[in-house]
């Protein structure tokens, strides 16, 4: 199986936010453009970012009971925080209060756990000294407070070439050593990319050396240049059609990506999985985010969603994986997927009456039952012209489940 296909089998993945920002529970490197914080302030978190409670091996068994395929970790975000042991910089987990490197654990426990181990990382740095004030002037993106910006950084790239070169090269640097030294890894996930151009970032550069370090290795789309990455990253929303290269929604269950414990606003099972089973039906991958705290620990409020998920997964997963895009729109109200041999049919909440209404089919339908329960159900299908292909699938009330019932579809040889 090539890269392409790999990453798209997998399909549902666990997004992680974590880092120093913990600490104080506001969103992840963004306090530096956003809230009364200077550069100095920030930075001593990582002197109180020490996770006692941190248990990778419980993570993956979250991410297993969820259902997860593969998972992301934030190995650096934009506040320059390194997870891991660069040799590179002295901004990391193992030269400050946590004194480990928590992205070896992570990899360690996620790959026992038969999970594709993947890579979040910042191509920008508003903690590194070299690293500009300002943004390459055809990018649009935020500027930094003055009092949050790294002390004797450069105003710009033109101000200080040399010192723009002397980025690059630690940033490569920084990817290189997360693609040496942590085995195999099946995904980088970049962002960060709106503050320079592609060839300021020296992207195709940075992608010509990951493909010879990890050749089964996937990348995103967030290079600058699009066309470099292998799938594209919808952010917090749900394309109207699929699109036409691989894709991934990523998605918080809150509002916020990082952890936040005055972050109330969660999204339901119900609303999580319909968003899944949507994405699904679009050809799409899901990637879903959860915060834990500074101890290290997952909070319960994510914890419970993706079990409710996981367990609705482990009744309906031939509906979910190893399936295509399924329906035209028009011809089902609501989601589908299929294959060779079904129809998967998704009725999210109550159905009009007690039916489910397809129209359009070119193959004789030869059972219809309840995916999770094997519970078959009474069906007509009437092929003549005038009808479209029309099949009525009866499904009582009380055979709806709350988070979503799907009904497989058996059909004829094509």
């Amino acid at each position: 199986m090539d890269r392409i296909a790999k990453f798209r089998a997998a399909h549902y993945g666990l997004f992680i936010h974590w880092g120093a920002y913990a600490v104080r529970g506001f969103e992840a490197s963004w306090p530096l453009v956003r809230e009364d914080i200077t550069w100095q302030a920030y930075d001593d978190l990582a002197n109180r970012f020490n996770p006692q409670k941190y248990d990778p091996v419980a993570w993956a068994a979250l991410a297993k009971a969820a259902g997860v395929q593969y998972a992301v970790l934030t190995t650096k975000h934009h506040d320059g925080f390194a997870l891991y042991d660069t040799q590179l910089d002295d901004y990391s987990a193992p030269n400050r209060a946590a004194g480990r490197d928590l992205v070896r654990e992570y990899v360690d426990a996620f790959r026992a756990a038969g999970i594709l181990v993947g890579f979040y990382f910042s191509l920008c740095d508003w903690h590194h000294a070299d690293y500009p004030v300002a943004l390459s002037p055809d990018r649009p993106g935020y500027t930094r407070k003055p009092h949050a910006v790294t002390p004797g950084a450069p105003a710009s790239i033109e101000a200080d070439p040399a010192r723009w070169d002397r980025y690059i090269e630690f940033m490569h640097g920084q990817v290189r050593e997360l693609l040496t030294n942590y085995g195999e890894i099946d995904l980088l996930w970049f962002d960060g990319q709106w503050e320079h151009t592609a060839d300021e970032w020296r992207s195709a550069e940075l992608v010509e050396m990951i493909h010879t370090l990890q050749p089964n290795c996937i990348v995103n789309d967030r290079l600058a240049d699009p066309s470099l990455g292998d799938y594209s990253t919808p952010e917090q929303y749900v394309p109207l059609t699929g699109l036409d290269r691989p894709w991934e929604t990523c998605m918080t269950i809150n509002e916020q990506w990082s952890y936040d414990p005055f972050d109330r606003a969660y999204k339901s099972p119900v609303e999580l999985l319909a968003t899944f089973v949507e994405v699904t039906s679009k050809g799409g991958n899901f990637l879903i985010n959860v915060g834990p705290n500074e101890d290290g620990e997952i909070p319960s409020e994510f914890a419970s969603r993706l079990r409710v998920i996981g367990d609705w997964i482990a009744k309906n997963r031939e509906s979910v994986f190893d399936v295509r895009e399924g329906l035209p729109a028009g011809s089902y109200y609501g989601p589908s997927t299929g294959n060779d041999t079904s129809l998967y049919l998704f009725a999210l909440g109550a159905t009009n009456g007690d039916e489910l209404r397809v129209r359009g089919l070119t193959r004789r339908v030869t059972s219809a039952s309840v995916l999770a329960t094997g519970q078959p159900l009474a069906f007509e299908q009437h092929r003549r012209v005038l009808s479209h292909g029309f099949l009525r699938v009866h499904l009582p009330a009380e055979l709806i489940d709350p988070l979503a019932t799907v009904v497989k579809l058996e059909l004829e040889p094509a």
